[in-house]
């Protein structure tokens, strides 16, 4: 894996066997196309104060942010790294199994992802992912390297304007998933340029979850091509 290649997401592109199939199904009942075009809800994701005052987010569309009572936002730049970056917290919606409920995660996961994209932080994210999702273990993979040493990255945040729900009764879950991201500039310790910038994308992921133990668990995920 290249170096530094954390938040660019569209390079999350391999499918396990699993993933095959159930993109199939997914497809077709989306009658094709590779960017949904719903509208996307309103279900909110809150924002708690930071712990921290080197951490930061961009919150997916539709949720609302409540600002830092530790100190001023400030985005990470090529001076360094973000500061008092408020913290997503997963709303009551988000721990329902229903369509909404489900919903409600998926904004949550993308929100935790953007910050972990301007933190380094995973120790909220990390929960909600299944080892069974390879896709989410190289972001995870990646991310760790995106920080390690001193490094960090300039851009990157995510919106997620649009959710179509496969809902069905059973155990998985799947919906397809427009995930936008902004370019992502690359820095080491040093303030020197770590990689070429990676430009910013427009995907549809095909995303998936089980409601297990009360929680919801992405158990994989794939950019539908």
């Amino acid at each position: 894996m290249p170096r530094h290649s954390f938040m660019s997401l569209s390079f999350v592109r391999a499918r396990p066997a699993v993933l095959v199939l159930a993109l199939a199904m997914l497809l077709s009942a989306c009658q094709g196309g590779t960017t949904p075009s719903s509208p996307a809800s309103q279900t909110g994701t809150t924002t708690a104060p930071p712990t921290s005052s080197t951490s930061p987010i961009v919150m997916p569309s539709g949720s609302t942010a409540t600002p830092p009572t530790a100190g001023v936002y400030k985005p990470a730049d090529a001076q360094g790294k973000a500061q008092n970056v408020p913290v997503p917290v997963m709303p009551d919606l988000a721990k329902e199994n229903s369509k909404a409920g489900l919903e409600a995660f998926i904004r949550y996961w993308y929100a935790q992802l953007s910050y972990v994209g301007e933190t380094g932080d995973m120790s909220s994210w990390l929960p909600l992912i299944s080892q069974d999702c390879r896709l989410c273990l190289r972001l995870q993979e990646s991310g760790e390297d995106g920080y390690v040493d001193g490094r960090w990255l300039v851009g990157g945040k995510i919106s997620v304007p649009a959710i179509e729900m496969q809902w069905s009764p059973g155990i998985l879950q799947t919906a397809k998933v427009q995930v936008i991201q902004g370019q992502i500039d690359y820095y080491n310790a040093d303030g020197s340029v770590g990689r070429p910038r990676s430009e910013a994308s427009n995907d549809a992921f095909a995303f998936f979850a089980r409601f297990v133990e009360g929680a919801w668990t992405v158990v994989d995920l794939g950019v539908i091509e």
